[in-house]
């Protein structure tokens, strides 16, 4: 009898850097809605001990702003997960957020299809190839449903910050 060599995929290899998704609330009413996962949140994206987030702002400079990790202005902190792993070091994260830039102007922003959310989806997915959970972003998926019969002005949440310059 012969014995058959399977080749089996090697894992990717992690990394070493942890990649934390900071969930906030938006409104008090999540306090009930999360349980029944829904609710609208705001999101940032936290390694080497710096929070990346996306806002609107009305103009064609980034959007792509830093604050200190779980404490946004303007929203209320609600829960820190773990997303996975970088081996980028802080110097290639900043130049990353810097080229990302190009791609997230403030005035870009769009409460159903480039919100915060979608910016910390894409760099989660780019740093440890691992997408957010679902249900940050579920209002929005839902809103891109029926975008037609909200308000204009629901477009646009401004987050007064120090945006990066790139």
């Amino acid at each position: 009898m012969l014995c058959r060599m399977v080749m089996v995929p090697r894992k990717k290899k992690n990394g070493t850097v942890p990649v934390y998704l900071n969930v906030y609330d938006l409104t008090p009413i999540n306090g009930y809605a999360y349980w029944v996962g829904l609710g609208v949140y705001h999101s940032g994206v936290q390694v080497h001990g710096v929070e990346y987030a996306f806002g609107a702002h009305d103009h064609a400079g980034t959007g792509i702003f830093e604050v200190e990790p779980k404490h946004c202005p303007g929203f209320t902190f609600r829960k820190s997960i773990l997303i996975g792993r970088t081996d980028r070091g802080p110097k290639e994260v900043s130049a990353f957020m810097e080229k990302l830039a190009e791609d997230y102007s403030g005035n870009t922003y769009h409460l159903i299809s480039k919100n915060c959310n979608h910016f910390c989806n894409d760099v989660c997915l780019r740093l440890t190839g691992k997408a957010i959970p679902r249900w940050v972003n579920r209002l929005a998926r839902l809103g891109f449903l029926c975008n037609c019969v909200l308000p204009a002005g629901l477009n646009e949440t401004k987050v007064q910050a120090s945006y990066i310059t790139g």
